[in-house]
């Protein structure tokens, strides 16, 4: 196959704009599935965490055939906190189908992914997807997105962008508007026509010597790690000796690849002996022990290695401690420092948003990353795993710069009730959030543009969906760094303490329940130290949750009182990560979720709090 015959194109958008559900369509539509053949929705989304959460975590790359053209598709995610993903699958593409929905318009993510492809010189196809929707207004879309486009900078070739007008969820394109509330299209052959008519082939010269630069990581227990890249320039095949080069100033490294994969549907073919791939093919490489992210796969001969992969800096760090409590060891296999420490390193290596640092203190580990989601994701994938540990606070970075200190600042959306307005501007304001930009749409929802500190949103979600009755969506994107905004006020209740080991008390939970809302229910083993619920007021409390009824030798006449309980809030790694503050820990074991006090007993937390003083 000639590279005039490939294309390859990235499919990005903010999240929840139906990325993921498009590419089910052109999978169906191209072919790739048999007719009888029973598929699941959203097949790319791969990973038990991402179709529990309907979101898209990792690219991930499939191919797709049309009239004869061999069209590689990578699907992204939309949120910030993944932006690493996104980063390193526009490096293999030759253009990008961004996906704008037909109702809420470009969001911060899409002004992020926009960004990254204009600045690689792609050009963009758009998208106004679910045009099907009620309320869809694409003319504000197509407007709207020509003014981001130029806010970013973009050229005047991609500023002439091609629009395609489309429904993902029920599989039909149309290059013409039509009738709202009627069905525009009959299938999505417009969009695959436009993609082959505007996104260029690859054009690398197929005699020049290799060049392959890896731009993902996969994993096989039979061929062990294997890169994922695009080939720019010369001619691959299996088996053949290459060198490794981390930069152009790095020393090469003698190797050999043994197996060479393309991708064909959501299936992977594999080169036989005397086929070979050229340059725009999307490859798979494996043989290669220490194949790393960023590195090019070169010709020993003549070597032309690309600079290697840049990403943005991490915003949010968070310890990652032994999980060192009275309960550690009961529910997970994997509970020592060293098994930690090889489970972050295992990260890294694919994780390219990722850092970790040793501290001062044995057993902590400093984990830096984009955002919580980021962070929460990975101790998702630790907890179901079997791993056991312990987690601080999230902390946002802060940088020096000509004697300035400089934090992180968050560009936020929120699109909202008119009637909830008030309540969030309040919320937002004493976060030491700035109102860039106001925008009633005229049917009783407004969206509001802030630029926040990024440590006013550590908690934001929790408050924002109390106060918006779960009918808000808020959204954010890193926009830069700026001097330091001043002290922001922390949580405003205290929280419950256990004075004693043991179990919960129906009895004792009674007693308590003026106090606050418990985390905990009747039967929950608890130790001393841990955080049982919140207190109603600032100040925490310690308390005896496990307190037996004193039983006697004689009943008096008459009914006892039922103890009525209020049903514990339930603890989601997200709600507690956000909750805790800076002298409490998030307990995290493969069964559960509980909050700690760093120190356990009582007169050591009095101690700390003088020191600290």
């Amino acid at each position: 196959m000639s590279n005039q015959q490939i294309r390859n194109i990235a499919i990005i958008a903010h999240v929840d704009h139906g990325k993921t559900t498009l590419v089910d369509q052109l999978l169906r539509q191209s072919g790739t599935f048999r007719e009888n053949e029973k598929v699941t929705e959203r097949v790319m989304d791969s990973n038990d965490i991402e179709r529990e959460r309907g979101i898209t975590i990792l690219a991930k790359n499939c191919a797709v055939s049309w009239k004869g053209t061999h069209i590689n598709i990578v699907d992204t995610p939309g949120h910030a906190d993944f932006g690493g993903e996104v980063e390193r699958a526009l490096s293999m593409v030759d253009g990008v189908v961004l996906l704008i929905d037909a109702v809420e318009g470009p969001m911060p993510q899409t002004r992020f992914v926009t960004k990254k492809a204009l600045a690689l010189g792609l050009k963009p196809i758009v998208v106004v997807n679910k045009v099907d929707r009620p309320g869809s207004r694409p003319d504000y879309v197509i407007n709207a997105a020509f003014d981001l486009f130029d806010k970013l900078g973009a050229t005047d070739e991609q500023l002439d962008f091609p629009v395609v007008y489309a429904s993902g969820l029920n599989g039909w394109a149309t290059l013409k508007e039509g009738t709202p509330g009627e069905k525009w299209g009959e299938d999505l052959a417009p969009l695959f026509d436009t993609v082959l008519q505007h996104v260029p082939a690859h054009a690398g010269d197929v005699a020049a010597p290799l060049q392959l630069q890896i731009s993902s990581m996969d994993y096989s227990t039979y061929l062990g790690r294997i890169g994922v890249g695009r080939i720019n320039e010369g001619t691959l095949k299996c088996p053949m000796d290459v060198v490794m080069m981390a930069g152009p100033d790095a020393t090469p490294v003698k190797c050999r690849i043994n197996n060479v994969m393309t991708f064909e549907g959501l299936e992977r073919h594999q080169l036989q002996p005397g086929e070979e791939a050229y340059p725009g093919h999307i490859v798979l490489v494996s043989g290669i022990e220490d194949i790393a992210l960023g590195v090019t796969i070169t010709d020993p001969l003549n070597p032309k290695p690309l600079p290697m992969l840049k990403v943005d800096e991490p915003t949010l760090t968070m310890n990652f401690q032994v999980n060192a409590s009275p309960l550690a060891g009961r529910e997970g296999k994997f509970i020592t420092s060293r098994q930690v420490r090889d489970r972050l390193e295992r990260e890294l290596q694919s994780n390219m948003a990722l850092r970790v640092k040793d501290t001062d203190e044995e057993g902590v580990f400093e984990v830096s990353g984009r955002g919580e989601l980021h962070l929460t994701i990975l101790l998702e994938n630790m907890r179901r795993e079997g791993y056991e540990l312990a987690v601080s606070k999230p902390r946002v970075v802060f940088k020096e710069e000509g004697g300035q200190r400089l934090e992180p600042i968050e560009l936020l959306t929120v699109d909202l009730e008119e009637g909830h307005q008030g309540g969030v501007m309040q919320a937002l304001g004493e976060r030491k959030g700035d109102l860039v930009n106001m925008e009633p749409d005229g049917r009783g929802r407004v969206r509001l543009e802030y630029r926040i500190p990024a440590r006013g949103l550590i908690g934001f979600q929790n408050e924002f969906l109390n106060l918006t009755r779960g009918t808000g969506l808020a959204s954010n994107i890193f926009d830069g760094y700026e001097p330091y905004k001043g002290e922001i006020a922390n949580r405003k209740n205290g929280v419950l303490i256990s004075m004693d080991d043991g179990e919960i008390v129906t009895y004792a939970l009674g007693k308590l329940e003026d106090r606050g809302r418990m985390f905990v229910k009747a039967g929950d083993p608890v130790y001393e130290g841990m955080i049982v619920g919140i207190h109603s007021r600032d100040n925490d409390l310690v308390v005896n949750a496990v307190r037996m009824k004193q039983l006697t030798n004689f009943r008096v006449s008459g009914k006892e009182d039922a103890i009525k309980i209020t049903p514990p809030i339930m603890l989601t790694l997200e709600y507690a990560v956000e909750f805790i503050e800076d002298d409490e820990l998030v307990e995290i074991t493969p069964k559960s979720i509980r909050l700690r006090k760093r120190y356990l007993k009582e007169h050591e937390r009095k101690r700390a709090l003088r020191e600290a003083a």
